[in-house]
């Protein structure tokens, strides 16, 4: 029988960010569903490390997955070259790896979820608040990344959590998403760190699988 959850991806499925153990989306969701959590989902990680690192670590036959991935490409590009050649070319590998991940998730039999890539900016591409250059067509380039995830489910079979659309409002239209605090009295603002999902943040990501799992039932 299918047993145990695996978490896939960045650090919008890990504790860290959230306040500590067992406040991470991965975790809240693992809680909710009393299910066994495997974490291979780790802070930094590319969508390339989720292939080359992660996956080979899904072993035997999980009843459920979920899989975040493609921020941190799109980040370490937009530091390293900005311009709107690098980014669309970003997009390519992430979506070559989001097909490599999903062939290889889905035969696993689980219950496979993907997550679209949230924007601290709010549609703006301004992340100059975190020292960051403006992303030039940020918007565009991210709304491309994020359709290629929501069709790519969809040709997998597998599962959408659509975090990008519940997201929106809760960046920097918020508030100050440099803050350190995981649980900042203003319940509207659900990044921290700059990039990360707070307390708040991850309970909307969970929130999101568990909508996303009850509308594939």
């Amino acid at each position: 029988m299918p047993s145990g959850y695996i978490a896939l991806g960045d650090s919008m499925s890990i504790d860290a960010y959230a306040g500590g153990p067992g406040l991470g989306a991965a975790s809240l969701l693992a809680d909710d569903l009393g299910i066994d959590l495997t974490m291979l989902a780790a802070d930094g990680a590319t969508s390339d490390d989720v292939v080359r690192r992660q996956l080979g670590q899904v072993h035997g036959r999980p009843a459920l997955i979920t899989l975040t991935m493609g921020g941190n490409d799109l980040l370490t590009t937009l530091v390293s070259a900005p311009a709107p050649a690098a980014l669309s070319a970003a997009v390519t590998r992430i979506a070559e790896n989001y097909e490599t991940a999903l062939t290889s998730l889905t035969a696993t039999g689980a219950r496979v979820i993907a997550t679209t890539v949230y924007d601290p900016s709010d549609g703006t591409g301004d992340l100059s608040l975190i020292g960051l250059p403006e992303m030039a067509g940020g918007a565009a380039v991210l709304d491309t990344l994020n359709t290629f995830i929501r069709e790519a489910a969809t040709r997998h079979g597998a599962a959408l959590a659509d975090v990008h659309a519940a997201f929106l409002g809760h960046g920097t239209s918020a508030g100050d998403i440099s803050t350190p605090d995981s649980r900042p009295a203003n319940r509207n603002l659900w990044f921290c760190g700059h990039i990360e999902p707070n307390a708040w943040g991850a309970q909307a990501i969970r929130n999101t699988w568990r909508r996303a799992l009850q509308s594939a039932a």
